[in-house]
């Protein structure tokens, strides 16, 4: 059974960093993207970061490049998502989710939440002005 779980979420405030982590388990990650996602009060989920697990390759959305960092620990079958310099729009629930991608770009395949397969049950990120 695949589970992600994610922890690292809390207050900070802004300017403040936090790192989020996915704990994945259940299979093998080889051929999927790890995606982060955020979804705010009255908005609809956000793609934030993207990593393709066996190249390591990332994608991120604009409003986060410089501030945020996706990377993984294979030998702990952990993605983490570091974030800097929060802004009090960066609150939101951060989920992280898996797609398979092989054969696909990750840039092209990792944005859209309704092509990923599993999800983590979120993790609050809230970030004070």
């Amino acid at each position: 059974q695949v589970q992600l779980v994610e922890s690292g979420g809390g207050l900070v405030q802004a300017g403040g960093s936090l790192r989020l982590s996915c704990a994945a388990s259940g299979r093998t990650f080889s051929s999927y993207a790890i995606g982060w996602f955020r979804q705010a009060p009255g908005k609809g989920r956000e793609f934030v970061a993207a990593i393709s697990w066996s190249a390591g390759s990332t994608y991120s959305t604009d409003s986060v490049k410089g501030r945020f960092t996706i990377s993984r620990d294979n030998a702990k079958n952990t993605v983490y998502l570091q974030m800097n310099s929060l802004k009090p729009e960066d609150t939101a629930v951060y989920y992280c989710a898996a797609r398979w991608l092989y054969g696909y770009s990750l840039r092209d395949s990792s944005v859209n939440p309704d092509e990923y397969d599993y999800w983590g049950q979120g993790t609050q990120v809230t970030v004070s002005s």
